[in-house]
């Protein structure tokens, strides 16, 4: 990589996150951290607002802006297997819209490049979610986003049938089945439930405020305990 698409990548990488490291930009650009140190102080040498220090991280400064992106040919392509993934796996709300912003980034290549990336021989036959499971799994997204609880009647693997209120708290894809992460209020412990297997679902106007214990966090926190 050429050092000024180096110093590129490096803004553009620290304006996407809100800390970043410099080990993370060792790592992700391939060069040592002496590298990375030496090319941020260059960045602010020349004007670029790059606040924080070695050993802590660094953001870029408010104000600050870029030419329009550019993509290469292998960027455009991955966004383009994405969104044709995205097309049976996702909701329909996100669908959609990952396939208006696939559209602007196609708008703006070059039309060389963006035959090559409309042209990527990765195929996503239609044979994902079933509507209706769609439509649940877009619910129970903003539901979870919104921090409103969700009264949900579902079936599981040895057929039986239960009614629970649950606090949502994330959905989870593992290839071709969705799950629901929550906290469930009948059995005041944490339950994941398969989306196809719920068979009705009521978002409710009440909301849910994190509480100890009872958060994504700590969920995320127990199973990788039970993983060591």
């Amino acid at each position: 990589m050429r050092r000024a698409d180096r110093l590129f990548q490096i803004v553009q990488t620290i304006r996407g996150r809100r800390l970043t490291t410099a080990a993370y930009l060792s790592q992700r650009l391939e060069v040592s951290e002496r590298t990375i140190y030496r090319d941020v102080a260059d960045l602010q040498a020349q004007g670029v607002p790059l606040e924080g220090e070695a050993g802590v991280g660094y953001r870029l400064g408010k104000g600050f802006d870029l030419p329009p992106l550019m993509f290469t040919t292998q960027e455009a392509q991955a966004l383009v297997a994405a969104v044709r993934i995205a097309q049976s796996w996702l909701d329909p709300a996100l669908a959609a819209a990952s396939a208006d912003a696939l559209g602007r980034v196609m708008s703006i290549l070059p039309s060389q490049e963006r035959a090559a990336a409309e042209s990527l021989l990765v195929m996503v036959p239609p044979v994902g979610l079933e509507p209706g499971t769609q439509r649940v799994l877009q619910q129970l997204r903003e539901a979870a986003q919104a921090k409103r609880l969700a009264h949900i009647s579902y079936r599981d693997a040895a057929e039986i049938r239960s009614e629970r209120t649950v606090r949502p708290l994330g959905v989870f894809y593992w290839g071709a089945v969705w799950t629901l992460a929550a906290w469930c209020e009948s059995r005041e412990d944490f339950r994941s439930f398969r989306v196809d297997r719920i068979e009705t679902l009521d978002v409710l106007e009440r909301h849910f405020a994190d509480e100890p214990g009872r958060s994504l966090a700590d969920l995320l926190r127990a199973v990788q305990s039970k993983q060591r």
